[in-house]
């Protein structure tokens, strides 16, 4: 039954009952009204309101939660679907509201893989032009300081040394930006010894402590998961390092029941109510495409706190 017949005859049933009491009960209007007959059709009708309103309240309810889904829904935090509950027209619309959801959450994926594959060739590329044409330039010039320091005289020796020292810490810069932008440890040697190289290698401010807390006998979640959660580690260790202002920093990565859990704690600032910025969404679309669950939110003494849990495949444990 459509939705406008389900109205009509809630409205026709209400009108055909006031009609029967009217007819069949002991209720006369006299002309002029007295008091009490009018005080008896007042009631009436408000009586035949309410039920109405109370019908229809009961009709349109799925419609309501259908529309407190449309505002609050983000895809980039899945929640559960809204239930198809009614008949007819509302159980279509909200069967086709979910259908559209998961053709929004399928295409937004397949676009964030495609871009965030575009990025890491992208940084794959340019770390590769740091370590062979920049890193070798300046390794060249480096090698050339040290040839002409030998045969300077000593007033200028002095100087040239400075000049080396400098170019040997701009020599190591350029090589831990171009471990940052390609994590070749991740690679070579695995996720573990990736994340102690990051908690390890990462300028820290003054007052800063990182505690770093992770199993070995993790099960294996392949190169792409891998590289999603050193990448959400990264990004969550540099947000604490440059404004978190705080003094303690702990990461652990530990199985978990059903797989892996990453979880970066601080004593900082927290979150506050500031607008989630570009990071934050680059973290959850990264863990939107190996299906994990990310949790931002604030530690039991304040801080923020990092939470991601990665599954495991079927088979791959």
């Amino acid at each position: 039954m459509s939705l406008f017949w389900r109205i009509f005859l809630l409205n026709a049933a209400v009108l055909v009952a006031a009609g029967a009491l009217l007819l069949l009960g002991p209720i006369t209007v006299s002309a002029p009204v007295v008091l009490t007959e009018a005080l008896i059709l007042a009631g009436g009708m408000a009586l035949m309101l309410g039920a109405n309103a109370l019908l229809l309240r009961l009709g349109l309810a799925p419609l309501q939660r259908v529309t407190r889904a449309m505002t609050t829904i983000d895809l980039l935090s899945p929640r559960p679907r809204p239930e198809v509950a009614g008949e007819g027209e509302v159980a279509a619309l909200i069967e086709t509201f979910n259908s559209m959801l998961d053709r929004l959450e399928a295409e937004r994926a397949t676009s964030s893989a495609r871009a965030l594959g575009a990025q890491e060739a992208e940084r794959r590329r340019v770390a590769q032009e740091l370590h062979d044409e920049v890193g070798q330039t300046l390794t060249a010039v480096l090698l050339e300081l040290k040839r002409v320091t030998g045969h300077a005289p000593e007033p200028l020796r002095e100087e040239l040394t400075h000049v080396q020292e400098i170019t040997r810490g701009s020599l190591d810069e350029i090589r831990r930006i171009a471990r940052r932008l390609r994590p070749g440890v991740l690679e070579e040697l695995g996720l573990v010894s990736a994340l102690t190289a990051l908690t390890t290698e990462t300028p820290t401010p003054k007052g800063l402590t990182i505690r770093r807390q992770t199993e070995k006998d993790l099960p294996p979640l392949g190169e792409e998961a891998e590289l999603v959660v050193y990448r959400i580690a990264q990004e969550a260790v540099t947000n604490t390092v440059r404004h978190a202002g705080a003094t303690l920093l702990e990461l652990s990565l530990r199985r978990s029941p059903g797989g892996v859990e990453l979880r970066i704690r601080d004593d900082g600032r927290g979150l506050g109510d500031a607008a989630e910025g570009a990071g934050l969404r680059g973290m959850r679309e990264r863990a939107l495409l190996i299906g994990a669950t990310l949790t931002l939110g604030t530690g039991a003494e304040g801080g923020t706190d990092v939470r991601l849990d990665v599954p495991v495949r079927n088979g791959s444990a």
